[in-house]
């Protein structure tokens, strides 16, 4: 990604996780103190870390292959073509990036199945929707032009989709292994 489009990704980030303090607590996670364990949380990131990789790499051959992005320009093909697929492959990459990195916290924030059986407060919903509306809407907005974005094909959002169900599921089954494993 260009580094402004770097920079908002991370501005908008920030500003999903502002609902953070005002988050709900499972009342398991409550009943009695409990000690910080760095080697937990080192456990925990090297394990549950890599999976937003897979996504990232499934984003990077969609854009690459299903969608012609090439970087480094195409035989044949017109600057402002080989321009073009490059803003696509930043606009598609901002995106995935974005909506999968604010959904997560969701996931990882609840060892039940988030959204149904623990929910996150309002602020912390209302912040996530924001961010990721705002995600889904910049490349079609004003703004876009400013941040080297174009608009998406149709067919990206029903990848984009699917890779949202698929991260969402297998980091929460994941995640349910290794509470099983360390005792969460």
């Amino acid at each position: 990604m260009a580094p402004i489009q770097i920079l908002t990704n991370n501005l908008l980030y920030d500003i999903s996780q502002t609902g953070i303090p005002l988050d709900n607590v499972d009342p398991e996670l409550i009943k009695k103190p409990r000690a910080w364990d760095i080697g937990f949380i080192k456990r925990f990131m090297i394990v549950i870390g890599p999976l937003s990789s897979i996504f990232d790499y499934a984003t990077f051959f969609l854009m690459l292959y299903a969608f012609q992005c090439v970087l480094f320009g195409k035989p044949g093909t017109s600057p402002e073509m080989n321009l073009y697929y490059e803003k696509l492959f930043h606009t598609g990459w901002f995106v995935e990036s974005l909506l999968t990195q604010t959904l997560i916290v969701h996931i990882i924030r609840t060892n039940r199945v988030p959204f149904f059986q623990s929910r996150a407060s309002l602020a912390m919903t209302l912040t996530t929707l924001l961010v990721m509306t705002a995600a889904v809407v910049l490349p079609y907005s004003p703004l876009a032009a400013l941040l080297g974005f174009v608009p998406l094909p149709p067919t990206y959002w029903l990848w984009i989709a699917g890779f949202l169900a698929a991260y969402g599921a297998l980091t929460h089954f994941v995640k349910r292994r290794f509470a099983r494993t360390y005792g969460v």
